[in-house]
């Protein structure tokens, strides 16, 4: 199978995605002459699906007209993201908006589907708000909480590395939102640093649940994340549960204190082996302490993988985390 390299130059395990550009709120009316009735059909159903869990109480109808479109954000997958303001009560949102002609031609409609279902309910300091959603014959909007310091992906590379200290309190916060997640039976599956957001406070938040399964079953057999994250039992095609995100937590410890994936090669092939071997090694200036960390994360086997209460209670966290390094700004 071939990695793609996104705009980070991530490579990726997933579709191309050649989005298209938008020019703000005019381009956004656009109207479309081919309704996609596919991606409507899963929309009204979720939609139907809240209205009857809502027990008869009114559900909000958005449309575009509600907001103030505002500066872009950022790219996504397969579209864009706008800042953006509710006009009755001022609340500033992130608006994602997702082009349904790029979702149908890569069949990712129940996939869109999925994580409007999975996040619209997920409620944790660390996980992204999905306030709602709305659609017009060309777009689906995604209304989103703003997250005001942006990617965590952009602060890792201007600075190269974090510290400990810093690295630790993310990690602490990651661990508790995939706590919860793990809890209703959710499976990430793709933890990485482009994924994450933070907050005014600095805070993460988990920002992207495109890849993510509510599987209740607890095995999935699905081959779908980013190269450098994915675990060996994932790339060798076997079933997997909730512990994937356990490898990705390790991976991303990682990153966070070296400023690369350990697994990272130039050739695909290169990076599958090494994740097959659990092929890596510590730079000199990783403590002792995280060291531990990673490598009880980084095992083989996923039932070897460091539980996330033992992730936790890990000294390097428990000693990193006793005081908050990143305090709200005034």
């Amino acid at each position: 199978m071939e990695g793609k390299e996104n705009q980070n130059g991530r490579k990726q395990l997933m579709i191309k995605h050649n989005a298209e550009s938008m020019k703000q709120k005019d381009v956004l009316r656009q109207e479309s002459q081919e309704p996609l009735s596919k991606i409507d059909k899963d929309l009204t159903s979720n939609s139907r699906d809240n209205s009857d869990k809502g027990k008869g109480k009114g559900i909000k109808k958005w449309k575009l007209e509600d907001f103030d479109i505002g500066r872009p954000l950022g790219r996504g997958k397969f579209g864009n993201v706008y800042l953006a303001r509710e006009k009755s009560s001022k609340f500033i949102v992130a608006l994602k908006v997702l082009f349904k002609s790029q979702l149908e031609n890569y069949g990712v409609e129940h996939q869109l589907r999925r994580e409007v279902e999975i996040q619209a309910h997920l409620r944790h300091p660390n996980i992204l708000r999905l306030y709602g959603y709305f659609y017009d014959d060309t777009r689906v909007y995604l209304i989103l909480e703003f997250a005001p310091r942006g990617e965590l992906y952009k602060e890792l590379k201007k600075e190269g590395k974090f510290d400990e200290r810093r690295a630790a309190v993310y990690i602490s916060q990651l661990s508790n939102a995939l706590k919860y997640c793990h809890s209703v039976k959710v499976i990430h599956r793709d933890i990485k640093p482009e994924n994450l957001l933070l907050a005014a406070n600095g805070d993460l938040k988990i920002a992207d649940f495109g890849w993510s399964v509510h599987a209740p079953s607890s095995r999935r057999a699905t081959l779908c994340g980013t190269l450098d994250y994915l675990p060996p039992e994932m790339i060798e095609n076997k079933t997997y549960d909730e512990k994937v995100d356990l490898w990705s937590l390790g991976v991303l410890c990682y990153e966070f204190l070296v400023g690369k994936p350990p697994f990272e090669s130039d050739k695909v092939q290169d990076t599958y082996r090494r994740i097959a071997r659990v092929d890596y090694t510590f730079p000199l200036h990783v403590s002792e302490g995280a060291r531990d960390l990673i490598t009880r994360l980084l095992k083989y086997n996923p039932a070897d993988r460091l539980p996330i209460d033992g992730i936790l209670q890990h000294p390097w966290i428990t000693s990193n985390t006793v005081k908050k390094p990143i305090q709200k700004q005034s």
